[in-house]
């Protein structure tokens, strides 16, 4: 259903497949609520200090704080976070390149 890659480096690159069984139940609004959580729980700076927090900073800052650990070891974390960013993206392929802050 979806197909989330998470960069850390050209060598170090994580890839997750969400199934419809991944993401039943789960809503934009509760995915971005469990993101946001993430990002305060994290301490995650916003890369726009002043103004509203655009999902994608979130995203892309819940990755960087979460840590590549979480997503080397493909842990409850890793999923959630996935699932999360597929349903609130809903684009069926979603790269985030954490050292570039970009998603594509």
């Amino acid at each position: 259903m979806y197909h989330v890659t998470v960069a850390f480096r050209a060598d170090r690159e994580y890839e997750f497949h969400v199934h419809a069984d991944d993401i039943a139940g789960l809503t934009k609004d509760a995915a971005r609520e469990w993101l946001q959580e993430e990002f305060d729980e994290l301490e995650c700076t916003p890369s726009n200090p002043v103004g509203k927090v655009l999902v994608l900073d979130v995203i892309l800052n819940v990755a960087k704080y979460g840590g590549e650990q979480r997503f080397a070891q493909g842990g409850e974390w890793a999923r959630r976070f996935v699932a999360c960013v597929g349903v609130a993206l809903d684009r069926p392929a979603v790269r985030i390149d954490v050292p570039g802050f970009v998603v594509g």
